[in-house]
C-alpha cells in the first residue's frame, strides 16, 4: 500500500498541508514524514508555503533524507491565471517552499479571478469577480512552459470536472500529468477516474475521508462495520478502499498518531471492498467544482 503511481513516480499515499495554524502546520508535516509520509501536497491558497518548507527542510535533515526522497506538489492560484502571472506564482511558491524544483504544479481550480494580490476578490456584494479575458487553455499554455524551462516535473489540475478536462487534455502538448479531485465513497467519480485510467492520468483523492465532516464516510454504518470485522479504524478502511480503486489520495493528519494510522493501512478483502463501493450515499463537501467560489478551508484546527 506505500508503491508509488504512474510514471511521475507519485507516492499513493499523500499529505495535503491545508492547516490554517502556522505552528501545527510545520510539525503536522514534520510528523508526516516521520510516520513515513514522502508525497507532500501545498498550495499557494493555503498561504502556508513558507511553514511547509521550513518543515520539509528540517525534517530531511533530521530523517537523513535527500529532496529526490520526496514528492512535492504546490498549486496555482485563481488569480494567477493570466499567462505573465503564472511564471512569477510558480516561482514565489519555490522559494517559499525552499525548493529547487516542484515535482508536480497543479492549476488549483479551473475558475480565473480578478488578478492581484488579494486571493479572494469580491465585489460591493461580496460576489467573486472573475477574470473573464482569459481562458483555462491561455493558463495551460504557461503551465507547459514551466516543465519545458525544467524546475517542475509534471503538470496538472484540480477541483476539476471531465467537461472540463476534455478540452484541456485534446489540446495540450503536455499532457496532465494527475487531477486531483473530492473524492470518496460518497462522491466516487467513477466516469473521471474511469477516464483517467485510460489516459494514463493519476486521480489523485482528495477528502477520502469526507474532510471529517459529520455525518459523513466516517460515521457511515458500512464503514463502521466491516472496521470492526478487519480489526482496522475507518479512517483505515477508507484510505484502504480509496488505493484498492486505483487512486493517489491526501490525508491530513494533524498529530503523529494519526499519522501514523493514516499511513498504516492494509488490503481490505474483496467483499468488504464491495460492500463499501455499492454504498449509494452522494455528497459532495467541496462545491468549489462547481461553482468557482473559493474551495474549502478549514475552520478549525
Amino acid at each position: 500500500m506505500k508503491a508509488t503511481i504512474n510514471s511521475i513516480n507519485m507516492p499513493v499515499l499523500g499529505f495535503g498541508t491545508l492547516i490554517n495554524d502556522p505552528a501545527l502546520a510545520i510539525s503536522a508535516t514534520r510528523d508526516a514524514l516521520e510516520a513515513g509520509f514522502r508525497h507532500f501536497d501545498a498550495a499557494e491558497r493555503y498561504r502556508n508555503e513558507s511553514e511547509v518548507g521550513e518543515a520539509l527542510e528540517a525534517g530531511l535533515a533530521a530523517e537523513g533524507l535527500r529532496r529526490e526522497d520526496i514528492f512535492v506538489t504546490t498549486k496555482l492560484w485563481n488569480t494567477n491565471h493570466r499567462p505573465e502571472r503564472v511564471k512569477p506564482a510558480f516561482e514565489a511558491s519555490l522559494k517559499r517552499l525552499r525548493l529547487e524544483y516542484l515535482d508536480l504544479y497543479l492549476i488549483h481550480t479551473p475558475f480565473a479571478f480578478q488578478p492581484g494580490n488579494e486571493q479572494d476578490p469580491r465585489d460591493e456584494n461580496g460576489n467573486v469577480i472573475y477574470d473573464r479575458e482569459v481562458t483555462l487553455a491561455d493558463t495551460w499554455r504557461a503551465m507547459e512552459s514551466l516543465v519545458d524551462e525544467g524546475k517542475c516535473r509534471a503538470i496538472g489540475l484540480s477541483d476539476i470536472s471531465l467537461k472540463e478536462l476534455l478540452p484541456i487534455y485534446e489540446m495540450a502538448i503536455i499532457k496532465p500529468a494527475v487531477v486531483q479531485i473530492e473524492a470518496h465513497p460518497y462522491l466516487p467519480e467513477t466516469e473521471l477516474l474511469e477516464f483517467c485510467k485510460e489516459k494514463g492520468i493519476v486521480f489523485l483523492a482528495f477528502a477520502p475521508l469526507g474532510h471529517g465532516i459529520k455525518s459523513g464516510p466516517l460515521e457511515d454504518p458500512v464503514v463502521l462495520a466491516i472496521a470492526e470485522r478487519v480489526g482496522q479504524t475507518p479512517a483505515q478502511v477508507l484510505l484502504a478502499w480509496a488505493v484498492q480503486r486505483g487512486t493517489a489520495l491526501l490525508t491530513t493528519p494533524r498529530t503523529a498518531s494519526r499519522a501514523h494510522e493514516n499511513f498504516n493501512i492494509s488490503v481490505l478483502p474483496e467483499d468488504a471492498f464491495e460492500e463499501i463501493s455499492q454504498i449509494q450515499i452522494r455528497q459532495r463537501f467541496n462545491a468549489v467544482v462547481r461553482t468557482g467560489v473559493p474551495g474549502f478551508i478549514a475552520k478549525g484546527n
